[in-house]
């Protein structure tokens, strides 16, 4: 059995041979790509998250959804000019995204039934145009602005009472101005023919 001692040594030693030595490269490598992991993050902070599998691929953000504005201008207390609660209404009005888009407006004018029709169509004309000033005074498109004057026409509430008396409070909210603002009407402008004289030679071709 002693003889065969140094061949068992010989045997083990090249078995040890063949085992990989730890390879530090590796771990190197790992901890290396672990930061860039780590800088990739942080540099992304706050930036849309990108897809996994796809990282060229970035989620849409929907844009937020604008609509038309209404106000409802009242001259209750002062039956021919802008109060304080009036003014207030058309600040908001013009703060509006609608009003910001540039879209048309369209002002219709009120009155109560007090008088004959036509001094009410007058007065509800010139309440519209009380707003209308108002608004271009504020830095708003005078050509933006249209004016309806409806009269007594469309009350929203009784001019009297069940019993035929005045009703003041009534009277005074029909005396008032809708405001509204619509979005902006888009054109799409028509196809651009890529080569109008060679069309026109094809025309004057096919007459002859």
């Amino acid at each position: 059995m002693t003889r065969f001692a140094p061949a068992i040594v010989t045997i083990s030693i090249a078995l040890a041979a063949c085992q990989p030595p730890a390879d530090k490269d590796a771990t190197a490598a790992g901890h290396e790509a672990e930061n860039l992991l780590t800088a990739n993050v942080a540099e992304n902070a706050g930036e849309p998250q990108r897809s996994i599998l796809r990282p060229e691929v970035v989620p849409e953000v929907e844009e937020p959804k604008i609509e038309p504005a209404d106000a409802l201008i009242g001259f209750g207390a002062s039956a021919m000019a802008l109060d304080d609660a009036a003014k207030t209404a058309l600040d908001a009005l013009i703060d509006t995204p609608a009003m910001k888009e540039g879209g048309p407006i369209t002002l219709r004018g009120h009155s109560d039934s007090r008088g004959n029709d036509g001094d009410n169509r007058v007065a509800s004309r010139i309440r519209a145009e009380k707003v209308r000033d108002y608004l271009v005074g504020k830095g708003v498109d005078k050509a933006r602005i249209s004016i309806v004057a409806l009269g007594e026409s469309r009350p929203i509430a009784p001019n009297a009472t069940e019993d035929g008396k005045d009703d003041p409070e009534g009277r005074a909210k029909n005396r008032r101005v809708e405001a509204h603002v619509a979005l902006p009407t888009i054109v799409v402008p028509p196809p651009v023919v890529a080569n109008q004289s060679e069309a026109a030679k094809k025309n004057e071709a096919a007459k002859q």
